[in-house]
């Protein structure tokens, strides 16, 4: 964008005129309307006077100060006939920055619209981000966290107040047919909602709003709908059982394999002779006869070296 320095010099003589468009004169515009959205982006929208030429073009122009130099528009919205209609703007930064607004259209006697505005008050705010959902079905509760929606100009987490919209959903396959919604206005970044069934399953979405500081009055976007219950989470107590019974399954199994180890070193380890009361299997007849036939053998070794 470039300064702007054909701005007319009768600028300062038109009264200021609403930004809604109310009292404004025949030939000028109508339904000015800008809104900040996405952080740094804004759009300027405006009707054309039903009572100017066909051929009168508009032209918008603006300044985030008193002392600084009116910028064109570099990025109009055109109607069917050529018109401009409208501007878009990137990199706008609120801070606590007022903004002077000049339209002015071609030709003889058309009627200039200006106006001032503080710009924190046409942000459309973001949704709040991170929206999690924790749920615990032996208190039958959720924990629902997020954190606030982006903007260039606001650091405090209290200077936004929720809308908290929680729906159950229908389900056929499990009969529900019926649904219903709960809203609440809270301050902080968090809620405790206590009426979960892990029967049902719910959707939740969040807006934030003003709360006291710089922050446009209006709601702020819808976040993401976020589905938790039935099927789409398992309860504390579930994860619990499950657990235990894994764990007594590894045990009773580690048991069995020392078991079954134990016994079959035991059957290949000789077990020792009991010298006391082991009694030895011996036959006396056939242990005489074997000691008569060594001493005759040896009195024939005898006499044969005698000879």
């Amino acid at each position: 964008m470039t300064s702007v320095l054909s701005v007319p010099l009768y600028y300062n003589r038109h009264r200021e005129t609403s930004l809604q468009g109310g009292d404004m004169n025949d030939t000028a515009i109508e339904n000015f309307i800008c809104v900040i959205y996405n952080v740094s982006f804004m759009n300027c929208t405006w009707h054309v006077s039903r009572t100017v030429p066909g051929d009168t073009q508009y032209f918008l122009y603006w300044k985030s100060s008193r002392k600084e130099d009116f910028i064109g528009c570099q990025n109009y919205v055109k109607d069917n006939w050529g018109r401009h209609t409208g501007c878009r703007f990137q990199n706008v930064t609120i801070e606590n920055k007022r903004a002077y607004f000049l339209v002015n259209g071609s030709g003889q006697n058309i009627q200039s619209y200006k106006n001032m505005i503080a710009l924190y008050k046409i942000e459309k705010l973001t949704p709040p981000l991170n929206v999690t959902v924790n749920c615990t079905g032996l208190s039958h509760s959720c924990e629902i966290k997020w954190q606030p929606p982006r903007t260039s100009h606001v650091k405090r987490d209290t200077c936004f107040k929720y809308q908290v919209v929680i729906e159950k959903k229908v389900d056929p396959e499990k009969g529900i047919k019926d649904t219903s919604k709960i809203e609440t206005n809270i301050t902080g970044n968090s809620y405790i909602f206590d009426s979960f069934s892990a029967e049902r399953r719910y959707s939740i979405k969040i807006r934030a709003t003003d709360n006291g500081c710089l922050v446009s009055k209006n709601w702020g976007e819808w976040s993401t709908p976020v589905e938790f219950g039935g099927e789409q989470l398992t309860s504390t107590s579930s994860y619990l059982l499950l657990l235990v019974s894994a764990l007594a399954a590894s045990v009773l199994f580690f048991l069995c394999a020392v078991n079954i180890y134990l016994k079959t070193v035991r059957a290949r380890v000789l077990q020792p002779k009991d010298p006391f009361h082991e009694i030895a299997p011996m036959n006396f007849q056939t242990e005489h006869e074997n000691q008569l036939i060594k001493h005759e053998t040896e009195e024939i070794t005898v006499i044969e070296e005698v000879a």
